[in-house]
């Protein structure tokens, strides 16, 4: 859905059960025409589906998500200021997908989640 348009995978390290990859966003992307002018902000919903896209690009499989147990957006992620973000992603396979998962640039953390997927 946004692999190599919103943002491209520039590096991946991967071991069983973690995934860190460094992305590299598009701060030219439409999608910050409108999300908003001159003052660019990456949407929350947009980081997730990017973990969801790495996720399925790793895996080799679709994935649906079932559940999102905790969510937290710490900082505002503008891609003119921070162009490149850490994805940081642990996983373990039970009934479902559990997935651990986190954006960082240094220092600072965008985002926190814990989600299931089928």
């Amino acid at each position: 859905m946004f692999l190599n348009d919103l943002y491209t995978i520039t590096e991946t390290d991967s071991s069983p059960g973690h995934i860190n990859s460094e992305i590299k966003i598009n701060g030219g992307h439409r999608l910050f025409k409108g999300h908003f002018p001159g003052e660019p902000v990456t949407p929350g919903v947009v980081q997730l589906q990017i973990v969801k896209e790495i996720l399925e690009a790793h895996l080799q499989k679709k994935l649906s998500m079932k559940s999102l147990r905790v969510c937290k957006f710490l900082s505002i992620l503008n891609p003119e200021i921070t162009p490149v973000v850490q994805i940081r992603i642990s996983y373990k396979q039970a009934e479902m997908l559990e997935v651990a998962s986190s954006g960082e640039f240094g220092e600072t953390v965008f985002f926190k989640a814990q989600t299931s997927y089928l």
